[in-house]
């Protein structure tokens, strides 16, 4: 997020999107479909197809695929494959099992080879990996142990998907702007425990194809964004031209944002629509007053809503402050949440 100081907009921003940022999009994109639909039915099939022999072998492999199914569900972004798709894994994963069993009957109890020593022993370190990850990504569901704010979900009538969000840099990655070794994420750390959000449609897909570039192909672009609290409009700057997908803004990271002072906590709502605020700084706002629209300015990698909370931080650098955590409704929102909110 760039430290904009009263509304002006830098008509210099970079947009920074060559052919080899292209490609590494789609290396990007290709690992992450190899690693929430390759991984997952390979480690499925494989447990229906050729299980071990023994039951020591078939109670791990069925032990490690399960926790990283699990591990998977919970740190994976699924926006395509749908948010859906872990639970689908299960039934499949319940379904496999009884089908290897089934096919090839264990006749030991332990391996009487020493490949099958081997394999129990990759089994073995393979759960304590993946083991780790999913208890790691299983802690993030919980805030950290300082005051939360609780605020009214910023968004109505739909149903919502939270992208990143929770107190583990495995299923929120803003949590890296709280690394004090890189000087860069210092003028940042405020939105540490911000909260990315998509809109879905009723079968869970987030846009018109896997990728499209025109924004308004995704469900949540120019949907309505709500003030989360009562208070005063500190900053509200507008005129970034919303970019098409994949670009994004790296001089001017926040795009188009509002700074909403509630008490003594700073809420940062960005990536906003152009020309869609309804706010300047200055003005005082309830609960529920419509601020803007959701658009997909900034460093954006494709139209979603982000919102943070902190401590104020200064005109040089407002968000900078310290992060707070941040309470919707009384739910503290993770990565693979969803809100349905009514109209």
């Amino acid at each position: 997020m760039p430290p904009s100081i009263a509304g002006k907009v830098n008509s210099t921003s970079t947009l920074c999107m060559s052919d080899r940022d292209f490609n590494w999009q789609n290396n990007m994109i290709a690992l992450l479909i190899g690693l929430q639909i390759g991984l997952p039915l390979a480690l499925i099939a494989w447990l229906a197809i050729a299980p071990p022999r023994n039951f020591l072998g078939v109670l791990l492999q069925a032990f490690v695929t399960a926790i990283t199914l699990l591990a998977i569900a919970r740190m994976g972004v699924w926006v395509f494959p749908p948010w859906w798709t872990p639970y689908l894994y299960g039934l499949l994963f319940v379904l496999s099992l009884l089908i290897g069993v089934r096919r090839r009957k264990p006749q030991r109890k332990l391996p009487s080879h020493w490949l099958g020593w081997i394999a129990v022993i990759i089994f073995v370190a393979l759960g304590v990996f993946v083991g780790n990850e999913a208890v790691q990504s299983w802690a993030g569901q919980f805030p950290p142990p300082i005051a939360a704010v609780d605020l009214a979900f910023p968004l109505r009538d739909g149903d919502y998907l939270i992208l990143n969000g929770g107190s583990n840099i495995r299923i929120n990655a803003h949590l890296k702007t709280l690394d004090e070794s890189v000087p860069r994420f210092r003028a940042y750390r405020g939105q540490s425990y911000g909260v990315d959000i998509i809109k879905v449609n009723p079968f869970g897909l987030r846009a018109k194809g896997l990728v499209p570039s025109d924004p308004a192909a995704y469900q949540i672009y120019g949907e309505s964004v709500f003030a989360p609290c009562s208070g005063k409009i500190i900053q509200a700057i507008d005129g970034f031209r919303d970019l098409k997908v994949p670009q994004v803004d790296l001089v001017n990271r926040a795009g188009n944002y509002v700074v909403l002072r509630c008490s003594n906590t700073d809420v940062v709502l960005a990536h906003l629509r152009p020309q869609s605020l309804s706010v300047q700084a200055g003005m005082t706002v309830k609960v529920g007053d419509c601020i803007a629209e959701v658009g997909n300015s900034g460093a954006s990698d494709e139209p979603h809503l982000h919102i943070s909370a902190q401590r104020p931080g200064s005109l040089i650098e407002p968000f900078s402050g310290d992060p707070l955590p941040i309470r919707f409704d009384g739910r503290f929102l993770v990565r693979g949440d969803r809100m349905i909110m009514p109209q």
